[in-house]
């Protein structure tokens, strides 16, 4: 069995699946052209959220069996193509999920508190105490748009702090999470302090937050945006910031990857990061050994001994 990495997992896990007799080539950060030439070799190929499983990588990819995702999202794969093909589709939801909302968690209070501009300013030898007056997250309400894995944690999270949270996810209808309320999402927009997005991307959820919903918000809440790019219409986002209806946002996630929606960050209330939700060196130990352990369960009794 040939396994294609086309983004860099632990160390750890390639070692797991080499001392299982698999044939693992790690060829992290793969371009779209060697992926093409390449993949008709392997029957697994292993991705996160760089590397785009197109149509045309599937329809090359002759012995291709599975489409491995190291994380939750699955919108880098046409799935479709996979399906036509008989490729399975697998991915590790809970594995990052600490991870992201951790960092969402984080993001509210660098935004409640400003806490990169006033680094920024630090480091350029300035000390403005005057220019910052921050906010507590005590008594805030959260909204959570998505109570799936990642947005139970950063639920669970936020009530310890003692926020008040409530949550839309058209696929849960209650919840015995402390301090949290399942609401409509009108409820939630016009209700929320902060406002986290934890929904997948679907034709249903692109641009769910627009101009209009922006609207329907109370002025002066934050955004952070941890789930998945294209979930926020981000020019309505940057005329919302602009406006001063949304005091601030966070974003880690963007519709297009690399971002060249630079605009935004040419905003001092927009706080930002390459898509790092997932990056910690324990989530990414989850993630790949979540990855080994199911394909070692899945193939290994029909692998050659080693040696």
């Amino acid at each position: 069995m040939k396994i294609l990495i086309c983004d860099p997992i632990a160390k750890d896990a390639v070692e797991k699946l080499k001392n299982a007799c698999f044939t693992v080539d790690d060829k992290g950060g793969i371009t779209k052209e060697d992926l093409l030439k390449v993949i008709a070799e392997y029957e697994v190929m292993i991705v996160r959220s760089a590397t785009k499983v197109t149509k045309e990588v599937v329809e090359a990819g002759k012995n291709l069996k599975v489409v491995f995702r190291g994380g939750v999202g699955l919108d880098n794969i046409d799935q479709e193509a996979c399906k036509a093909k008989g490729v399975e589709v697998l991915n590790t939801p809970g594995a990052s999920s600490i991870s992201v909302a951790e960092l969402a968690i984080g993001y509210m209070f660098a935004l409640a508190r400003e806490i990169p501009q006033a680094t920024t300013l630090m480091k350029q030898s300035k000390w403005e105490k005057k220019r910052f007056k921050g906010a507590e997250l005590y008594r805030k309400t959260l909204g959570l748009l998505g109570l799936g894995r990642i947005g139970s944690e950063v639920a669970k999270r936020a009530a310890a702090l003692g926020m008040n949270v409530l949550a839309y996810d058209p696929y849960v209808k209650k919840t015995e999470l402390p301090n949290t309320k399942m609401v409509t999402w009108e409820e939630l927009l016009k209700n929320s302090d902060y406002i986290s997005l934890h929904l997948p991307l679907t034709p249903e959820t692109k641009h769910f937050l627009n101009r209009d919903k922006f609207a329907m918000m109370k002025k002066g809440v934050r955004i952070v945006q941890c789930s998945r790019g294209g979930v926020i219409e981000e020019n309505d986002l940057y005329e919302a910031v602009k406006s001063g209806l949304v005091a601030g946002a966070a974003m880690d996630v963007f519709e297009k990857e690399p971002t060249e929606n630079w605009k935004l960050f040419e905003l001092d209330q927009v706080i930002g990061t390459p898509h790092l939700g997932a990056t910690t060196v324990e989530g990414q130990f989850r993630v790949g050994m979540e990855m080994a352990d199911v394909l070692i369960a899945k193939f290994a009794a029909k692998q050659p001994a080693c040696g």
